[in-house]
């Protein structure tokens, strides 16, 4: 089911009623049976893969719980094996069946394995890390082992961060299905609010965004100079404005009904470093990966050349996360390598700093950074979106080969620009309030309602309500 649908339109008021009219015993598993049915609404059959995993890891956190030392690591690797196994399946066997031939096929051999005709379960990557972080955290003691079933199945099920996250741990969600939530009016209109907010990131902004993203990137080798680098930085915002979108949605859903999670942006694009992007986007995976890849394989409590090899095996996986292909490994590898530059440069950038005295004037030195910064990622996301390595070769050696070509199919760039007013005074708009969101003081009353109005009424007005599909949910 689509936040963006009319049937998630339909679904929320009615769980959300039931929910605060049902005792609190009886909360748990309408929420459970209103999670599957919502999942279900895409692809009914894998709703069986999650009861799969959720049945495994339920069953390990409490083998690893009450097991003696030498076997509770054993009971660990077996869960971790069979989520690994079920996401390889599903998400990465014929991307290696494909490299391993090809290999084979380079150097004389034949391979004759056919590739799975399946299609990827939405959001397999994200209730997968999310059952992991759980039985990391009871074999590390920080997390007691989750009695309830039924509790344990809502945990990975929760409906608002089923499929594209945020990435819960344990010790943040699992306690909260203990909690007699109220209804109580501020924390329920906060929580509308949010939930609007990011309505119309996803349907005003960026599936307007897509239509002209789609249209170059589809097609990227019948364009060069300025439609790519358009439609580059439009794709910038729109992922920002359709991840972000539905983070807001999902935690606006759940706070409506009392349930408190975690933030997963704020305001990336103001980093002023790669190192502060990946502390400010899409937070609960990079935490994730924090916790459970880099500090345990050392972190930077290591020899500089292991360090910095932590780093890309850590940037490595994370593209690798995000989907089965090459363009996404680069991508990954490209902020990498974005950390590893950032580090081994840091004196002689500082020295260079200091030499052109932008100490003096901060404001500048930090409106620099967040440029570079800002410019760098837009680069990398190339690769994010691009179909294929070849088509993103491409695009990155056609981008500044400016000519007469159309800007996204019009001869008059500024025609274009005039003809898309409304949609840029809305990207206008979310900057200005998404910069207030994080550095502001609240606005006054009337700025507030005003800013409502508006915003409804854009959604209302300019909203493309065509089922378009989160970007995150294919991964």
């Amino acid at each position: 089911m689509l936040f963006n649908s009319l049937h998630f339109a339909l679904f929320f008021p009615v769980v959300t009623t039931l929910y605060f009219l049902l005792p609190h015993r009886h909360r748990l598993w309408m929420l459970l049976l209103a999670s599957c049915y919502f999942y279900m609404a895409l692809v009914p059959k894998y709703i069986l893969i999650l009861f799969f995993l959720i049945a495994v890891d339920y069953t390990a956190g409490l083998l690893i719980e009450r097991a003696p030392p030498e076997k509770r690591r054993l009971y660990l690797l077996c869960s971790l094996l069979a989520n690994v196994l079920v996401l390889s399946i599903f998400k990465y066997f014929n991307f290696i069946n494909a490299n391993v031939g090809g290999v084979i096929e380079a150097l004389g051999g034949r391979w004759s394995l056919p590739n799975l005709n399946i299609i990827l379960p939405i959001g397999l990557s994200f209730h997968t890390f999310q059952s992991i972080s759980y039985v990391i955290e009871v074999y590390r003691g920080r997390q007691k082992a989750e009695r309830n079933l039924g509790k344990y199945a809502l945990y990975v099920l929760f409906y608002p961060q089923l499929v594209a996250g945020p990435i819960e741990r344990p010790q943040n969600l699992l306690h909260q299905f203990d909690e007699p939530h109220r209804f109580d009016y501020a924390r329920v209109t906060d929580g509308l609010k949010l939930m609007v907010w990011g309505l119309f990131k996803k349907v005003v902004i960026a599936d307007r965004l897509a239509v002209a993203v789609d249209l170059v990137y589809n097609n990227p080798t019948s364009y060069s100079g300025w439609p790519l680098v358009v439609a580059t930085y439009f794709f910038a915002i729109q992922i920002y404005c359709d991840f972000s979108g539905y983070t807001d949605m999902a935690r606006g859903a759940a706070q409506v009904m009392g349930f408190r999670m975690m933030e997963n942006f704020r305001a990336p694009y103001l980093a002023t470093s790669i190192g502060e992007f990946w502390r400010r986007w899409h937070i609960s995976l990079s935490s994730w990966f924090r916790d459970y890849v880099y500090i345990p394989m050392g972190g930077n409590q290591v020899p500089r050349w292991r360090w910095y090899a932590n780093l890309m095996a850590v940037f490595l996986l994370s593209g690798l996360w995000h989907g089965a292909s090459w363009t996404f490994v680069i991508w990954g590898g490209l902020h990498g390598l974005y950390l590893i530059v950032s580090a081994a440069t840091a004196r002689v950038r500082a020295a260079f700093s200091d030499g052109l005295m932008l100490d003096r004037i901060p404001r500048v030195r930090h409106a620099m950074q967040i440029f570079i910064t800002f410019n760098l990622v837009t680069f990398a996301w190339i690769f994010f979106r691009a179909r294929t390595v070849a088509e993103a070769k491409y695009i990155v050696t056609h981008l500044f080969s400016f000519g007469p070509e159309p800007v996204l199919g019009l001869l008059n760039p500024a025609a274009w620009l005039l003809d898309q007013q409304n949609l840029l005074i809305a990207i206008f708009a979310v900057a200005c309030l998404e910069i207030a969101r994080y550095t502001w003081r609240a606005p006054r009353t009337w700025l507030r309602w005003a800013t409502y109005y508006v915003i409804t009424y854009s959604v209302l007005l300019l909203g493309k309500f065509e089922d378009h599909q989160f970007i995150y949910f294919q991964f």
